[in-house]
């Protein structure tokens, strides 16, 4: 009776002793932005019966890298439907890898959305084209989920700006994305020009535009790059801004 009620009584100290080191860890998985992996039935489905089981003997990114190298060999072999399944499993185990989400946005939207525009054996222009769009999608949502595992890193709304600018042609959405990556105190310099540039092809925001091209270009030397110049002196003309508060024609 002695013994039981020890072992009681050191259950109790121990879960008494757990619960501040849990409440801790969950408060720290919160501000990394950690949102982990469910393991439920969806997952399950997900991974298949060895993936999942290694999941939960901990081995995730083992397994991750084990797909990955899979997800190369079918994006060799053009095998689309095959790369969108393994980066869908790479990324549910390893959520918080930056490069498997952009490696997965980059082969939906750029390479499966080429080879769908380029399929010989479609023969109709609009299916070619419905595909293409569809692949888009499916790069947007791999960035968008990205985001939101990892919203304390500017890599990924670089690469959803990219894929307005080039894929979609909306250079406002652009312009907002990569304004949103050089928020971040570790962006490097260029994210402020490029959401500049895309602004400036934005209808009704030329004013926008031009006093941030302009705030770049009055910084200096290394700011006056021949792209900026080619957008500053373009609003210049559009906004009928007075000569004499012009850039220098030496410029142009």
């Amino acid at each position: 009776m002695i013994r039981v009620f020890l072992v009681f009584v050191a259950l109790l100290v121990l879960g008494a002793l757990k619960l501040p080191i849990e409440r801790d860890l969950t408060v720290l998985h919160r501000q990394e932005h950690f949102r982990g992996v469910e393991f439920n039935l969806d997952l399950r489905e997900k991974l298949g019966q060895l993936g999942f089981i290694a999941a939960l003997s901990g081995f995730r990114a083992i397994v991750a890298d084990g797909l990955f190298i899979q997800a190369n060999v079918a994006w060799e072999r053009t095998e689309w439907g095959r790369v969108l399944l393994l980066f869908q499993q790479i990324t549910t185990l390893q959520p918080r890898v930056i490069m498997f989400w952009d490696m997965a946005a980059w082969h939906m939207a750029w390479n499966a959305s080429v080879a769908a525009m380029n399929d010989k054996s479609q023969p109709r222009l609009a299916l070619r084209v419905k595909a293409q769009r569809e692949y888009f999608a499916l790069g947007k949502d791999f960035l968008e989920r990205g985001i939101k595992n990892n919203p304390d890193r500017y890599k990924l709304y670089e690469a959803l700006a990219r894929l307005y600018k080039e894929k979609y042609k909306d250079h406002e959405r652009a312009a907002e994305f990569y304004g949103k990556a050089a928020a971040f105190p570790d962006a490097p310099s260029y994210e402020q020009r490029f959401s500049a540039y895309a602004l400036s092809y934005c209808d009704g925001r030329e004013q926008e535009a031009y006093e941030r091209l302009r705030q770049l270009y009055d910084e200096g030397p290394q700011e006056r790059l021949p792209t900026l110049i080619t957008r500053l002196k373009f609003l210049e003309e559009k906004l009928g801004i007075p000569k004499d508060q012009r850039i220098p024609d030496k410029e142009r």
